[in-house]
């Protein structure tokens, strides 16, 4: 079985990938597994090492990597090349960590107690289409720092990038079948992590409703399992800050990768009092969002995924009903959909639903309490921005704000030296900053008695 790669910016077709079986499935797990015992033994400096020439191996292909990207996924080149980028950072960062993954000595009576932090043996991840490169890369290299093995499942419409990263790793010098990328269906290899007893954990990027399902899954092995799921993240603006960078910086807060990205800020709230002067400063900044072919250096937004995913987005806008204003974007091939503003009532299904799409919803609000109450009226808790001039303020939103990445006048909260993932029914665990390593990780007790 085969699935066509097609380009999103004109619809041709770019190659077709051979979808793994449960059996092929298994035979990688196998493999994965036999080569963790051999890394876990390697002394922490050694496997620091090759993950330094694995990052050493990125750099050499990002311009390589982000043509991939551009023709797999449609993200703009320039985007794609920080995309590249930005894999090779998260793992010279984490190619620290296999030296410092310390344990414990703890006093007791009676002799000495020391901890270790065990590697779990082979982790599955299973990858979103959004950001192919980028989130593969936050699930497989504190992973492999941690001295597991990594079997990586890509989303069927865009695993291009994620097949190179694993042909690079082993370029690199890393084990033959210690990091591997299986591409197939969710329901087939996905699934098959799951049920597989030598995968010990999962790391799952994706819709909230197949969370649920692998959450559920894994239940029934107590398995490990790390979830970043859905968004519908609020863009807060007071009165008194400053109007013009706030609604310069929103469009790339929400039209940034076409929308489709799970921290979009597509719920923008304005206190009343300057909700007419940010309409009018937005509409220009929302106009000049650059939407095009996605090899021109100088375009900031490209096409959506999959006729499939425009269609969805789509149905989102039926008619101008709740329009306020869209910027332009290319007809013709491709799946175009153009920067969007509405302006629906609150309880509408713009307001509440993740559209993952470049459409944001613009919304008044009253005082800080009615700020907070309606950014919290959400399923989901995975980021948000806050642009006021008052400090004090800035931070007693942000603890009120029920959610896990928040930023004060920016529109960017995720750093791969930092905490990521949500509240509520964004997620469970953590991924990225220092301590990701030890989710890959058991902690052992060891008690010595001294006569």
């Amino acid at each position: 079985m085969t699935h066509t790669i097609v380009n999103p910016a004109d619809e041709s077709v770019v190659t077709t990938v051979a979808a793994a079986s449960i059996d092929d499935t298994d035979v990688a797990i196998a493999r994965a597994a036999s080569a963790q015992r051999d890394w876990a033994r390697l002394a922490p400096v050694d496997r620091a090492r090759l993950l330094r020439r694995f990052a050493d191996a990125v750099d050499g292909a990002v311009d390589e990597l982000a043509a991939i990207e551009m023709r797999n996924s449609g993200h703009p080149i320039s985007q794609a090349r920080w995309e590249a980028g930005h894999v090779r950072d998260v793992l010279e960062y984490y190619s620290a960590s296999p030296e410092r993954l310390f344990g414990r000595q703890i006093p007791v009576a009676g002799g000495l107690d020391v901890t270790f932090q065990e590697p779990l043996g082979v982790v599955g991840v299973i990858t979103p289409w959004n950001f192919p490169m980028t989130i593969a890369a936050w699930g497989f290299a504190p992973a492999l720092a941690a001295g597991n093995a990594v079997v990586l499942k890509p989303a069927e419409w865009t695993p291009l990038t994620s097949m190179r990263l694993a042909e690079l790793g082993l370029e690199a010098g890393l084990p033959d079948g210690l990091f591997q990328v299986i591409p197939g269906k969710g329901s087939v290899v996905g699934q098959r992590f799951v049920t597989n007893e030598t995968v010990r954990k999962i790391v799952f990027t994706g819709s909230t409703e197949i969370g649920k399902q692998i959450m559920s899954g894994c239940a029934d092995q107590v398995k490990r399992v790390t979830l970043e799921l859905g968004g519908k993240s609020a863009n807060i603006v007071f009165a008194d800050a400053d109007l013009e960078r706030a609604a310069a910086t929103a469009p790339y807060g929400v039209f940034e990768n076409a929308g489709q990205d799970c921290c979009a800020r597509s719920r923008i709230l304005v206190e009343r009092s300057v909700y007419e002067r940010f309409m009018e400063l937005l509409e220009p900044a929302v106009a000049g969002v650059r939407v095009g072919d996605p090899a021109d250096e100088a375009t900031e937004m490209g096409p959506l995924v999959a006729a499939a995913h425009l269609e969805r987005v789509r149905s989102f806008v039926p008619d101008d009903s709740e329009l306020a204003f869209r910027a332009a974007a290319p007809t013709g091939p491709g799946f175009w959909f153009p920067p969007t503003v509405l302006t629906p009532a609150r309880d509408s299904r713009t307001a509440r639903e993740e559209i993952f799409g470049p459409v944001v919803s613009v919304f008044p609000f009253d005082d800080e309490d009615d700020a907070v109450r309606f950014a919290n009226a959400s399923e989901y808790g995975l980021s948000g921005s806050i642009w006021t001039r008052d400090l004090s303020r800035g931070i007693r939103v942000a603890r009120g704000v029920e959610s896990g990445n928040l930023s004060v006048n920016s529109h960017s909260s995720v750093r791969y030296s930092t905490p990521f993932g949500g509240f509520k029914q964004s997620g469970l665990g953590r991924e990225l900053g220092p301590d990701a390593p030890l989710a890959f990780t058991e902690t052992k007790n060891v008690f010595l008695a001294v006569d």
